[in-house]
């Protein structure tokens, strides 16, 4: 039963690690797959639990966050659900912008305290998994838990980057770390002690990771709230939780990936066309919901697509396209290759030339790899973006370099011919 549930999503910070996806939106509404948001990942898992009280806090480029939880989540009205945006507002008692993941629940918590609740379901806004929430607050139930805390396994270089737990031999967790080095992550050996009885790990993941999703008893949270001066879960408030109070850790294995980065975003959305993707967009029992658009079907005339996703209200002409995604009113031309790239797509329609300018979309004869296109840019005829130096990091004419991936950001233009 999860009815006595609210959940929180945190929306991030600027978003910097995402720059420029990030320059004119906030990280949840950053659109990944073809035609979803991120935010549509943790709303419909809550949806599927029958958590309908939903906040989502955010405090940059929150307009176009805001137009999408508009236009998608309408919620029946006599059943008293929402999905509600929180920005971050200065009051007479905080004049200051969210510190961290903490403190942002801190200052909304003015907010959801007026809902009666007995559970608070924290999630991140940013990742892309299928969990069963049901399950995750069933088992916080069943065990009289404080807080319970999903924890996945991950690998030596993963576990840097996140929280990392270790557990006691019956399950309970001794200590918490976040994003400790590689040097001591050596000293640690491995989370789950070799001879536990509750679980055990693959050798080549031998840590258990946080993945940022809590569910707090209503009582323990707003107390750590008041008490506790830290601004953020993993950092201060989860640490010093374990001598204090009931915590717990629920086991996830399933897919599960922090996309809060261009080379973990692109790395998310090219496996989605792999015939053996680890993450599906269309589980049958599980869908993930997002806006209607009521768009045509896709026309292709004689392409060749190879391991790919193509969105609705497409036009591609004559092209070939691999290992990529093709958002929604996505237009490429003909004689144009685009390999390994994630191409969001556009808001609008629009006749092709005319204008002075390059066609909004992918124009003739153009070569793109590894590239992540931005919605409503326009690259020109004959342009090959392919990082031919295999520059790491760059800001150029048009398009940024970030981890050797080439990004046109929104309404970005390529002019005909450019060689990246």
């Amino acid at each position: 039963m999860t009815s006595d549930t609210i959940a929180i999503i945190l929306g991030g910070g600027a978003g910097t690690r995402l720059f420029p996806l990030t320059a004119r939106r906030s990280k949840p509404a950053v659109p990944i797959g073809g035609k979803y948001r991120l935010i549509d990942v943790p709303v419909s898992s809550c949806l599927h639990a029958d958590i309908r009280r939903i906040y989502v806090l955010t405090q940059f480029n929150s307009a176009s966050l805001n137009r999408h939880i508009s236009n998608t989540y309408r919620l029946d009205r006599f059943s008293g659900g929402f999905v509600e945006i929180l920005a971050a507002e200065q009051t007479p008692d905080n004049p200051n912008w969210y510190q961290g993941t903490a403190d942002a629940v801190r200052q909304a918590a003015r907010h959801f305290t007026q809902q009666d609740a007995e559970h608070y379901l924290i999630l991140a806004g940013d990742h892309l998994y299928r969990m069963d929430y049901c399950e995750l607050v069933d088992a916080h139930k069943a065990a009289k838990a404080d807080i319970t805390i999903a924890a996945q396994p991950v690998d030596p270089e993963t576990a840097t980057q996140m929280g990392i737990f270790r557990f006691t031999q019956d399950g309970q967790i001794s200590a918490f770390e976040e994003k400790p080095n590689a040097a001591r992550l050596s000293e640690i050996g491995r989370s789950i002690p070799p001879d536990a009885t509750f679980a055990e790990h693959r050798d080549e993941q031998p840590f258990m990771a946080s993945m940022g999703v809590y569910v707090f008893s209503r009582k323990v949270l707003l107390e750590m709230l008041d008490r506790e001066p830290g601004h953020d879960f993993g950092r201060e408030l989860i640490p010093n939780a374990l001598g204090k109070y009931r915590v717990k850790p629920y086991l996830y294995r399933g897919y599960w990936a922090d996309v809060g980065t261009i080379e973990s975003f692109y790395e998310a959305n090219v496996m989605l066309g792999r015939p053996a993707a680890p993450f599906r967009f269309w589980d049958p029992r599980r869908p993930i919901y997002t806006h209607l658009r009521h768009l045509p079907a896709s026309r292709l005339t004689d392409c060749r697509i190879t391991d790919s996703v193509v969105a609705e209200g497409c036009f591609l002409d004559r092209c070939d396209v691999s290992n990529s995604v093709v958002g929604v009113r996505a237009l490429v031309l003909s004689g144009s290759r685009v390999t390994n790239s994630v191409l969001l797509g556009a808001d609008t329609y629009e006749e092709v030339g005319g204008n002075g300018q390059p066609a909004m979309g992918i124009g003739r004869n153009c070569v793109l790899d590894r590239v992540i296109v931005d919605k409503n840019a326009r690259i020109g005829d004959g342009s090959r973006l392919v990082n031919e130096k295999g520059v790491e990091q760059a800001d150029g004419d048009g398009y940024y370099i970030r981890g050797g991936i080439i990004v046109v950001p929104k309404f970005g233009t390529i002019a005909p011919g450019t060689v990246v």
